[in-house]
């Protein structure tokens, strides 16, 4: 048995959608309101004990009895919130950075976490705490005990129920091969075997049609202000905000629209990868790479940050576990500049020179592929 995220598109009704929206509010309400509470108990008396997020859910009760529209809330999303601040604090004092933040109601993507009577009504509905029975789609077929149910809304105005399932996933069968992997910028993987998966730049694909909205989004930006501005200069009794201007609300959506379009095709394009290499591979290795410190590369960086290394390696690392795979992650130091048939250090090569010749033991080489079978090798 193993915990899988399924993510759903909801159809809401008006009341559902007013429901879910209040419901954002109310958790933001209170994940306000306990971290100034921590905040000020620490100010007050730094030796105190770290509350705990049990501590806080003692602290709710109270709570609601003097904000009496707390108990319209979903009761769970309002533990959740309190368990997810305790792990942002806990995360703040490992690393020392990352304090948690006051959460604000302008932030575009809005979410809630429930995690009691959450059921699958039929393969179109979905029955949800507070909301009751709510249209939904999915591509798949949901299997498994349902443990959660994440409500999201997206920066384009979509509503979405991320269902985390206690399920079992069918082992893949075992092939005793295994890989090691090259990440790279003009080709996104190449394998040690010689395989070479092509980058595709989703970003550019639609970059013109994304750039004309975001010119229109940075002109009406502009003209909504000066309207601000006006309406402040003249004294109006209730000067004009961002939000009351349509036009610019929906150049927003549309730049939105086209950044999740991007970010969809992206994804869809790393799960098609990452699927083909656990079916085919036992064992994979990957390099180890820093994307920040490459991204201070400002030639590359946007092509860099295109990849999505990072969401590469979790999805592989997921997979792994699922299906019964082993994923190795190697120091990438060197790996591009010795020789894998000999080990021969033949020094730093520029990223113009895509192939070269072992002076030691004469063999030809890719640069990447090479790369790669040092990987494995490693």
């Amino acid at each position: 048995m193993v915990l899988k995220g399924i993510k759903l598109r909801i159809y809401p009704n008006a009341a559902q959608q007013l429901k879910i929206k209040l419901n954002f509010g109310y958790n933001r309400f209170v994940c306000n309101q306990m971290l100034a509470m921590m905040i000020q108990r620490y100010e007050n008396n730094p030796e105190a004990p770290f509350l705990n997020a049990f501590a806080l859910n003692n602290l709710l009760p109270a709570l609601k009895m003097e904000y009496i529209w707390l108990k319209e809330a979903e009761s769970t999303s309002l533990q959740s919130t309190n368990h997810d601040l305790v792990e942002a604090y806990k995360r703040f004092f490992k690393a020392h950075k990352g304090f948690p933040k006051f959460k604000s109601r302008k932030f575009l993507k809005q979410s809630y976490q429930s995690k009691m009577n959450i059921r699958l009504i039929d393969k179109y509905h979905l029955k949800l705490p507070k909301l009751g029975i709510v249209r939904y789609k999915c591509g798949r077929k949901i299997t498994g005990k349902i443990k959660s149910a994440t409500i999201r809304l997206s920066a384009t105005k979509k509503f979405y129920a991320i269902l985390l399932i206690d399920t079992d996933i069918n082992q893949l069968n075992k092939t005793n091969q295994p890989v090691g992997i090259d990440l790279g910028v003009s080709d996104l993987m190449i394998t040690s075997d010689g395989k070479k998966y092509p980058t595709v730049r989703f970003d550019k694909l639609l970059a013109d049609r994304k750039h004309y909205w975001e010119r229109k989004l940075a002109r009406r930006r502009r003209q909504a202000e000066k309207e601000i501005a006006w309406d402040r200069h003249n004294q109006v009794v209730e000067p004009r905000t961002l939000a009351d201007f349509k036009n610019y609300q929906k150049a927003k959506i549309m730049v939105a629209k086209y950044s999740e379009k991007i970010a969809n095709q992206r994804n869809n394009y790393l799960h098609q990868l990452t699927k083909q290499l656990v079916t085919n591979y036992d064992v994979i290795k990957i390099e180890d790479l820093k994307a920040k410190n490459l991204m201070k590369n400002h030639s590359l960086a946007r092509a860099i940050a295109n990849q999505a290394w990072r969401k590469l390696r979790l999805q592989l690392e997921y997979k792994c576990i699922w299906y019964g795979k082993e994923l190795k992650v190697v120091n990438p130091y060197k790996t591009s500049q010795l020789c894998s048939n000999c080990g021969y250090d033949d020094g730093k090569h520029p990223l113009e020179i895509r192939e070269w010749t072992c002076p030691q033991c004469q063999t030809h080489h890719d640069r990447d592929i090479n790369a790669a079978r040092n990987i494995l090798q490693a």
